[in-house]
């Protein structure tokens, strides 16, 4: 009797920071045991994946990579391959990709075609003005502080909070006449007020599935004091969070609703950064895929099958009857970052501590190498993300924090107060 050997999916998830670290371990997780492929990783990957090194940005390398492995899914993690068409380009091979076209994934790749769609589809966020000269900009302005922000991809780094009219003349110059970023125009925005939240949602071209909220700390500093960063931390859940279903419903299925109806289809996943103001929950910002660092701390609380999830985006039948179960206790995620980060990164310091942790703490490579003799070492501003899950956000925070202490490099700095706020007030 001949016994059928089922097949073991194959995976390649293509990125190299702590975003992808975490998918990596989240889809090592499934019970259909992938083998997987990154390109180009890190040396954290590398433990559990095959690491192959294609840059993110050589669309044609990913694709004949995809092809020769004859990967079964493509998992694309940072936005620049999103924009850039990776998706469009492993469809015509016929390879099924999580993450958005091109055209869809200008909900990132252009701030002013997301104001633009938000209006479109009846999504609450702050009130704008698309400028393209210094002058129009300051007139755009009606009372400080205002937000401007460059209208293309700027590896977060292209917006500013102007507190006054010479913030707002400095930051617009850099951006249109300096052309910090190339070429684009600036949206001009009023200043929202309230508590940060992010939200995920998986999409199939018809319908948004949430993932549970985060939030992340942008401030280098305790306090939130100091210049913004990539992200210093997360936690979930966050007390007193609007219904993930509700929010959805308001803010990401009107979007995957309105580009399904202009024919460009949104699969994926969309996260939505949201400001909870006295008004109600406004969009700050739409990006295309799972943001760092609030994946660290959603994924390990997950305990769906995420490779059956993301699959089920590229299927006919989609993300219908797809429920995602998550752990009730609570996640705290703490990013370690090197010396003189964000304005600067210290390269080469030695990193120590990581082989005797517990097994309930979850680590994340974001910006490692590895030497000639094996050496893992600082290779970026965020160098590790370190994950706790506890009954409470004390619980959580205390084992983090602990957990961190032996982990050792020149220069390391972290904020001590993440998740702070959920500890103070518990939901």
């Amino acid at each position: 009797r001949l016994h059928r050997v089922p097949l073991v999916p194959k995976v390649l998830i293509v990125g190299s920071g702590g975003r992808e670290h975490a998918l990596a371990q989240a889809l090592k997780r499934s019970p259909q045991q992938p083998e997987l492929i990154a390109a180009p990783g890190n040396p954290g990957i590398a433990q559990i994946a095959r690491c192959v090194p294609v840059p993110i940005t050589d669309v044609d390398a990913l694709t004949d990579l995809a092809v020769s492995e004859a990967v079964d899914l493509v998992v694309i993690g940072p936005e620049a391959p999103l924009v850039a068409g990776l998706a469009d380009r492993l469809a015509e091979v016929k390879i099924a990709a999580f993450g958005p076209s091109g055209a869809a994934a200008q909900l990132e790749g252009s701030k002013a075609f997301a104001k633009e769609v938000m209006a479109a589809a009846g999504v609450p966020t702050a009130d704008w003005q698309e400028v393209e000269s210094v002058d129009a900009g300051l007139q755009a302005i009606s009372s400080y502080p205002a937000v401007l922000k460059f209208d293309g991809l700027a590896a977060g780094k292209g917006v500013v909070i102007a507190q006054d009219e010479q913030q707002a003349r400095e930051a617009l110059s850099e951006m249109l006449e300096a052309r910090r970023f190339g070429d684009g125009v600036v949206v001009v925005e009023e200043f929202m007020e309230g508590e940060e939240l992010s939200l995920f949602a998986l999409c199939d071209g018809e319908r948004a599935v949430p993932l549970v909220p985060a939030q992340d700390y942008k401030r280098i500093f305790d306090g939130d004091e100091g210049p913004n960063t990539g992200g210093m931390g997360a936690y979930s859940p966050v007390p007193n969070a609007p219904d993930s279903d509700e929010l959805c419903a308001q803010v990401h299925q009107p979007v995957v609703d309105l580009l399904r109806e202009r024919g460009t289809p949104f699969r994926g996943l969309l996260y939505a950064g949201l400001m909870l103001t006295s008004e109600g929950a406004k969009v700050v910002e739409f990006n295309v895929r799972f943001g760092d660092p609030e994946t660290q701390v959603v994924l390990p609380r997950l305990k769906s099958d995420l490779l059956a999830a993301l699959t089920a985006t590229t299927r006919p039948g989609g993300l219908a009857g797809i429920e995602l179960d998550f752990d009730d206790r609570c996640g705290v995620t703490v990013v370690l970052a090197s010396r003189g980060y964000p304005e600067t990164s210290s390269s080469g310091d030695e990193i120590s501590g990581l082989d005797d942790l517990p097994s309930s703490i979850e680590v994340t490579h974001a910006g490692t190498a590895q030497t000639d003799d094996g050496t893992i070492v600082t290779a970026g501003g965020r160098v590790l993300n370190v994950t706790a899950l506890g009954d409470t956000a004390a619980d959580a925070r205390e084992a983090v924090y602990a957990a961190i202490d032996p982990i050792r490099f020149d220069g390391r700095q972290y904020r001590t107060d993440i998740a702070l706020r959920a500890v103070k007030q518990p939901t």
